[in-house]
């Protein structure tokens, strides 16, 4: 079992940077595929961006060149970090995180096994 912890949301100016981080519980962090998905309101989850067991990242192209992902095994932590953000990036954060050794798609939300409570970021323009 993982239990994920997101923090360091919060109102930001458009064109700030924040980041964001996810903090797990449990055994073999370093065996889990992570990633970030965020939610605004009336719309469905979509994948943000992604970091395998491996180190490989992955983006929406949405964010690609803004965001990096990046993760801390021997803190059992994720972060994204956000540069030059904008309106559109107002949303509800969650991380997420695979079953070990995942190798499948990441960007879509059912690839994930366990999700956290969420933070919330608000960016405004």
């Amino acid at each position: 079992q993982v239990q994920l912890v997101e923090s360091g949301g919060g109102l930001v100016q458009a064109g700030d940077s924040l980041r964001v981080s996810c903090a797990a519980s449990g055994r073999a962090f370093d065996s889990y595929t992570m990633g970030w998905f965020r939610q605004a309101p009336g719309k469905e989850r979509e994948f943000v961006a992604s970091i395998t067991w491996g180190g490989s990242a992955a983006y929406a192209d949405s964010v690609r060149g803004r965001f990096t992902v990046s993760r801390d095994n021997a803190e059992s932590t994720v972060y994204l970090r956000m540069h030059s953000v904008k309106a559109e990036d107002t949303a509800v954060y969650y991380c997420a995180a695979t079953t070990p050794y995942y190798s499948g798609n990441t960007y879509r939300p059912w690839s994930y096994e366990y999700w956290g409570q969420g933070t919330q970021v608000t960016v405004s323009s």
